[in-house]
């Protein structure tokens, strides 16, 4: 048996830096960092996912900023647990929240292994500024709608909230204890060649201006390092307040979807707005499968959909047009969409993903009805005219090879206007 210990969980926080958990655990007492790859979701994935190539690279940093203490599991997580209680003196087990629906029923079982030993769990928020019922209406219920609930954010910041968490200053009380980190392929999966920019705060002084245009590269890849906590949201909040209200309001986006799935979590499977689930979802195979190749003859459809496939990433404003083209012109439900999405982007967050999704088909909580269809060629005619961003997927995009449009819009949006009217009539 070791001396006790404190145990810290890495989630969805891979990084030492104002971590508000990890803060709390050093300063309590030696700490074992410990991280799971937990099997339920590792197992759904393919072996050269590039997001789990991200977080072993990740946490190969990691180890060594924590001088080879962090050791890394590969199981169930109560299974993980279990033996983690057999081979040490844990006292007390620190974790930051995490609120998806599985993530909950996850926490809940293993902080109920641990009552049951005695020992106490402390769960701290890291993850956004305000969560579960931190912002609701007046009269205690959550909204339903961005734009209050952005002003109602906003009413209640202050700048206590992005205070950092020097947790690297107690770094002395990490446990002595020294671990082998496992090689990728001894977690089941190998290396990808797709890989995670790093992220970046310089190029967003004038993303207002240029946030809706794909062809200038000016993203500043946030939102993967967002997902999986390698860069506080406190420090990127703090720098959006200061300099970039556009950025705020994104952020805070990310903050509305997420109480959404928290308090509604019926959104994974069904729509938000329960009468578009009578929608008569057209189903075929060829249509969705020329939508994932990005082979519709659209051309800014097509340049997203390959910039997906080979990256795992696609540019905002594109992923807006691309999603309306499968559920407005192809009438696929955006369940599909969705699932494609989670298995390709790097930066997949359940609440985002489920949330943009719902509010491109109409079934999401939106007050906009359901009758906006964007154009995809007066899209590109608007953000792409000069065709730079389609050129650069869309090798074809000048050749005879090069599909007609697998549809025609005007048919398409009285054939959209027409389904959404019978079915929720």
């Amino acid at each position: 048996m070791t001396e006790p210990l404190n145990v810290f969980w890495f989630r969805r926080d891979l990084r030492i830096e104002d971590n508000c958990a990890l803060y709390e655990a050093l300063k309590k007492g030696k700490t074992l960092p410990i991280f799971i790859f937990d099997l339920r979701i590792i197992e759904e994935l393919k072996k050269d996912d590039a997001r789990i190539s991200f977080i072993h690279e990740t946490l190969k940093k990691l180890h060594s900023q924590l001088n080879g203490s962090l050791k890394v599991y590969i199981g169930d997580p109560i299974k993980v647990w279990t033996d983690i209680i057999n081979e040490f003196d844990v006292k007390n087990v620190f974790l930051n929240k995490d609120y998806e629906p599985y993530a909950l029923e996850r926490d809940k079982a293993i902080s109920y292994l641990l009552e049951s030993k005695q020992i106490a769990t402390h769960q701290y928020k890291d993850q956004v500024i305000f969560e579960k019922n931190e912002v609701l209406k007046a009269n205690g219920e959550p909204y339903t709608i961005y734009t209050p609930y952005k002003n109602k954010w906003l009413s209640q910041f202050t700048d206590a909230l992005v205070e950092t968490f020097h947790s690297e200053a107690n770094l002395t009380n990490l446990s002595t204890l020294k671990f082998d980190f496992p090689s990728i392929e001894e977690i089941g999966f190998k290396k990808s060649k797709v890989k995670v920019p790093a992220y970046t705060f310089e190029k967003l002084e004038n993303y207002e201006d240029v946030r809706n245009i794909p062809a200038l590269g000016q993203t500043s890849y946030l939102s993967t390092h967002l997902r999986f906590g390698t860069v506080s949201v406190r420090k990127a909040v703090k720098l959006a307040k200061e300099t970039n209200q556009t950025l705020l309001s994104e952020l805070i986006w990310r903050e509305f979807f997420m109480q959404i799935l928290f308090h509604f979590p019926h959104v994974v499977t069904q729509s938000f707005k329960a009468k578009y689930d009578n929608i008569a979802w057209r189903s075929s195979d060829e249509d969705f499968e020329k939508w994932c190749k990005g082979e519709t003859g659209y051309p800014i459809v097509d340049a997203g959909m390959r910039e997906l496939n080979q990256t795992g990433l696609m540019h905002n404003r594109v992923r807006m047009i691309t999603a309306s083209f499968l559920c407005k012109h192809l009438l696929i439900d955006w369940r599909e969409g969705e699932a494609y999405f989670a298995e390709k982007l790097l930066d997949y967050d359940l609440s985002a993903n489920n949330g943009n999704w719902q509010w491109v088909a109409g079934t999401g909580c939106d007050s906009a009805p359901y009758f906006r269809i964007f154009n995809p060629t007066s899209q590109q005619q608007k953000f792409d005219s000069k065709a730079e961003y389609i050129r650069r997927w869309v090798s074809d995009f000048d050749e005879l090879s090069y599909p007609a449009p697998m549809v025609e819009h005007t048919f398409a949006r009285k054939r959209c206007l027409d389904l959404y009217k019978r079915s929720l009539s």
